[in-house]
Formats: structure tokens, C-alpha cells, sequence
């Protein structure tokens, strides 16, 4: 699988493409987490595309049981893209990622500008 490495907001990132399979399943997080260790990443970035629609059903907990393998293993993660129809369908699913981007190891970005802005503030929350 293909990882994009580069640094943003003073970062080492681990960028997975939008093409490639679903995360369907918490072993496919560990995966991924692997897979992005050739990067020595601070911060993984996964694309919508790459969630299963249960993903954002979370009574199904595929959310869950995927986001908590990141915790895990102690890897922050961002989720990039659009999810504004999952959350005009959900209230639960809006609590969700608002308490997700208040904390500092699971976010979810409209656009790689937002994520470097989510970065530099939490970096000047801790100088």
C-alpha cells in the first residue's frame, strides 16, 4: 500500500490514498498502522473513501473498535474529507466527532488546511 510521507504544522504525517480497501474491521487498523511505520509517524491521515458506510452507523461500533486500535497503539489519527451527509443523518454521529476534535488523538477534517490549522493551535496550546 502506497503512504504519502511528508511533515505538516512540524509533524511527521502518514497519508494513506483514497483508493484502496475499506476499513471494514479493527485488524485493518492495525494494518494500516503498520503499514504507515516506514513513516515514523506522528499522525496518521486516512481519507473518508477508505471507511465502510458502517463506519458511520455507530450502533454497528466499527467506528469504535477501529478508532480504538489507534489509541492503542498510541497513534493519532486524522480522518480527511466530507462527512457532512453521515452527520446531518446522525445526532449521536455529531457528538461523536465534536468530542473527538476537541482532544488531541482522533480528529476529523474537511481538508489538509484545516488539519495543519487543528495542528499549529494545539501546538501553541502546549508552548
Amino acid at each position: 500500500m502506497k503512504v504519502q510521507c511528508y511533515e505538516l504544522g512540524g509533524l511527521r504525517v502518514a497519508e494513506f490514498p483514497s483508493a484502496g480497501p475499506q476499513l471494514e474491521h479493527d485488524s485493518q487498523a492495525i494494518e494500516i498502522i503498520s503499514d504507515a511505520s516506514a513513516c515514523d509517524p506522528e499522525l496518521i491521515v486516512i481519507p473518508v473513501g477508505r471507511l465502510s458506510v458502517d463506519f458511520f452507523h455507530l450502533k454497528t461500533r466499527v467506528a469504535g473498535e477501529i478508532l480504538q486500535k489507534f489509541v492503542t497503539y498510541r497513534k493519532r489519527v486524522a480522518i480527511l474529507g466530507d462527512i457532512s451527509a453521515h452527520l446531518k443523518e446522525s445526532s449521536s454521529l455529531r457528538d461523536f466527532v465534536h468530542e473527538c476534535n476537541t482532544g488531541s488523538s482522533i480528529w476529523f477534517v474537511t481538508t489538509l488546511d484545516e488539519l495543519n490549522t487543528k495542528i499549529k493551535m494545539q501546538t501553541a496550546q502546549f508552548d
